[in-house]
């Protein structure tokens, strides 16, 4: 019998899962954002030193990855285990910026979910007693992102209103069965929601209904209403998908008593830089965690956190064969860990 089960789709842990330390290293116009005081690194080349944005992509992982490790003074083999992802074909931004370093890995593709994923399957391994020490990182670039899904950048192609800016960043979490930091108390994992969405440009809109599903399986699976949280948090619906969220959470009674934030919508100023809706990419809501959000809950400013990451499982193929576009969404709840 599945004891720590809750409900249809969550989970309690079974032990310990602290996040202890994080990393977040950002590119050129995410360090014009709003939140960039909270990064710990900000480059200003597009190509992080390397020869192609995928090259620079792969830097971006291996560097937010060994300023973790520098953070919490661990070196490559004392840590167990490292679940990550990115957006590019078969996830090579991941599993190049591991070669050679003789870590376990295991690669995920959840599209821009990929930090909730990793954080919450980290969190299983840990409070599970099947490691101590587990990396959760993702990474998008922007370059690369608009290469692979739409136009090159060369063409100069037109940017719909609903449109995103993926974020050229990275993110690390260093999840242990000991130490301090903010607690993962437990997870809700996102069933595929397709609202039939075909625009590759209006990513927010088809990401929604997933992101609706899943906050609405957390409050009922672990008997939870928004006023526990300090935030709700999702991963890059931006302006449009979020204010579709508050509608299909109007439509079904459900109300988000002005917890609803998105991460999308806090690493850029719309007013100021040019993103359209806002920002989305792997990498979006993996710095805006890593640093941002995990800062306030180390601070006390904030108690509790609902981070639901959201993704788009679309491909170059099913794009260009018309297909919808289907949504994920998990649900990672994060604890100061200040009050024990």
């Amino acid at each position: 019998m599945a004891t720590n089960k809750r409900g249809r789709q969550s989970f309690l842990l079974p032990g310990p899962a602290v996040i202890t330390h994080w990393a977040s290293v950002a590119g050129k116009k995410e360090g014009e954002g709003p939140l960039a005081q909270y990064y710990d690194r900000v480059y200003q080349d597009t190509y992080f030193g390397e020869k192609t944005w995928e090259q620079g992509e792969k830097k971006l992982q291996q560097l937010s990855l060994m300023t973790l490790l520098e953070k919490a003074k661990l070196s490559t083999e004392q840590v167990d285990l490292v679940f990550s992802g990115d957006l590019l074909n078969q996830c090579i931004g991941s599993s190049f910026s591991l070669r050679g370093l003789g870590v376990p890995h295991l690669g995920l593709y959840g599209a821009c979910s990929t930090m909730a994923e990793s954080l919450l399957l980290s969190a299983m391994a840990v409070g599970g007693g099947f490691a101590d020490r587990v990396v959760a990182m993702t990474s998008s670039h922007f370059a690369s992102s608009e290469r692979q899904y739409r136009f090159p950048l060369g063409y100069g192609g037109q940017r719909t209103p609903t449109s995103q800016w993926t974020v050229t960043g990275s993110g690390a979490a260093l999840v242990c069965r000991e130490g301090k930091g903010p607690v993962i108390e437990c997870c809700t994992i996102g069933t595929v929601c397709d609202l039939g969405i075909q625009d590759a440009n209006n990513m927010g809109a088809a990401m929604a209904p997933a992101a609706f599903q899943t906050i609405q399986a957390h409050m009922k699976d672990m008997r939870r209403r928004p006023e526990d949280f300090d935030l709700i948090v999702t991963g890059d619906l931006a302006q449009v998908g979020k204010e579709m969220l508050l509608e299909l959470a109007r439509q079904e009674g459900l109300s988000l008593g002005g917890k609803l934030s998105d991460c999308g919508s806090l690493v850029f100023d719309n007013t100021t830089q040019d993103v359209h809706a806002g920002g989305s990419g792997c990498g979006c809501s993996a710095v805006t965690l890593c640093g941002y959000l995990l800062d306030q809950l180390a601070a006390g400013k904030m108690n509790r956190i609902l981070f639901c990451g959201t993704g788009a499982l679309l491909s170059p193929t099913s794009t260009q064969q018309g297909l919808p576009i289907p949504g994920v969404c998990h649900a990672v709840s994060i604890a100061s860990g200040r009050n024990g």
